[in-house]
């Protein structure tokens, strides 16, 4: 996740890096603004969260769901949310929302870093 926020902050104009960072603190009010100007939600696991804290039925395919529809994509770092299997009602997962192109860069860091944690385990 870190590697992904330090190519964020990047400088690079043929992709209009480096990018701003915004926190609303309402996931609905930080999805709204993003689907008007562009951008990604990042809410990943945590050490103490590794799950994630967003909940998949009620928080996460609602919101992949209009993403999808706007032309967006919706993540976990490495499957699409709308196709992930419940396995329980209050199931949390990491969320990456946004524009394709930003979700896709995501989940190229995020496999590229399990590849190594694996490696290193």
């Amino acid at each position: 996740m870190k590697e992904y926020l330090k190519y964020c902050q990047e400088d690079d104009k043929l992709t209009n890096r480096p990018y701003t960072t915004r926190y609303i603190g309402s996931l609905v009010a930080d999805f709204h603004r993003n689907l008007i100007r562009g951008g990604i939600y990042i809410y990943a696991g945590t050490l103490k969260n590794p799950a994630g804290k967003l909940r998949l039925l009620y928080e996460c395919n609602p919101i992949s769901f209009l993403a999808e529809q706007a032309g967006g994509k919706a993540s976990d770092g490495f499957h699409r949310i709308l196709e992930v299997e419940p396995y329980t009602l209050h199931q949390r997962i990491p969320f990456f929302v946004g524009s394709t192109k930003m979700v896709e860069k995501a989940e190229y860091f995020m496999n590229k870093f399990s590849k190594n944690f694996c490696e290193l385990s």
